[in-house]
């Protein structure tokens, strides 16, 4: 790995973060409130300072995960529903502009990707694909070691897939707990870790809905490993067994006997992952 010096930002609709990363150690972190309904110049004006509290004199490059569609080769957001004033906004250009060095911007799920690729476990795998479990779900792929990003960015969205009387998200994600279960994650979480057998078969259940998902990744890209990040991957030991179980009986065995799925173990992914785009380049 190149051991320049880039910065990751991760943009959402709450909070903008960025980080100094060097090799592969993050130096320094600064976020601020991105105002969301501000107007575009006002969140570049806090873009532009969450940037330069991190930059260091030696940066080569930017790089920036943005919740939306867009379009890499403009360097464009084309829809990004939390800060609407961006909506069709040139990004890349804008920094660029400002700050005179090599600007990638990339859909946050497809940086989630990048950053276990060259951060985290996924840096032995050629091919792999991370999904992000929280309120959505969304994937990034990475082929023969470069990643799959599609058109818009939007490859690897497999959250949106039609399942059962839903789509996978609802079952895979935040909504297994609050819409079909009347609880949430957390408190389903604190029960199962002291023992009580109900909390336990609903996370072993929501292993199996994982389960069917994988066996869809399983059957399109055969990837070397699953490894799943967000917020609810923290319960993993809860819900791995289930998984387990679910795709025991996928046709092609011997894909089982090998594939990897594992919890991702990163802090800060979000930054590193967005970092990640300048390796990818």
């Amino acid at each position: 790995m190149k051991t320049d010096v880039i910065v990751g930002v991760d943009i959402g609709g709450t909070s903008i973060g960025a980080g100094c990363i060097v090799g592969k150690k993050i130096e320094k972190t600064h976020s601020l409130p991105t105002g969301a309904q501000r107007s575009t110049e006002e969140i570049l004006e806090t873009l532009y300072e969450v940037i330069e509290k991190v930059m260091l004199p030696e940066t080569k490059a930017i790089g920036v995960g943005v919740p939306g569609l867009i379009n890499a080769d403009k360097g464009e957001i084309v829809k990004i529903a939390n800060i609407p004033s961006w909506n069709g906004l040139r990004l890349v250009e804008k920094l660029s502009a400002r700050f005179n060095m090599p600007v990638y911007i990339e859909n946050d799920a497809n940086c989630f990707a990048l950053g276990e690729k060259h951060f985290g476990k996924g840096q032995k795998y050629d091919n792999m694909v991370a999904v992000a479990l929280g309120t959505g779900v969304g994937g990034g792929i990475i082929i023969n070691n470069k990643l799959h990003s599609g058109m818009f960015g939007g490859a690897g969205e497999v959250g949106h897939l039609p399942y059962k009387d839903d789509i996978l998200e609802v079952y895979c994600g935040s909504a297994f707990f609050t819409k079909i279960n009347n609880t949430t994650g957390k408190a389903l979480y604190d029960k199962a870790m002291a023992g009580d057998k109900r909390a336990l078969e609903l996370f072993n259940e929501f292993g199996h809905h994982l389960g069917k998902l994988i066996k869809t990744i399983l059957y399109i890209l055969a990837p070397e490993a699953i490894i799943f990040g967000g917020s609810i991957s923290k319960s993993f030991p809860l819900f791995k067994a289930g998984i387990h179980e679910e795709i025991a009986d996928f046709p092609f065995d011997i894909m089982i006997d090998v594939i990897a799925i594992e919890q991702s173990d990163l802090e800060d992914i979000a930054i590193l992952g967005a970092a990640g785009l300048y390796y990818n380049a």
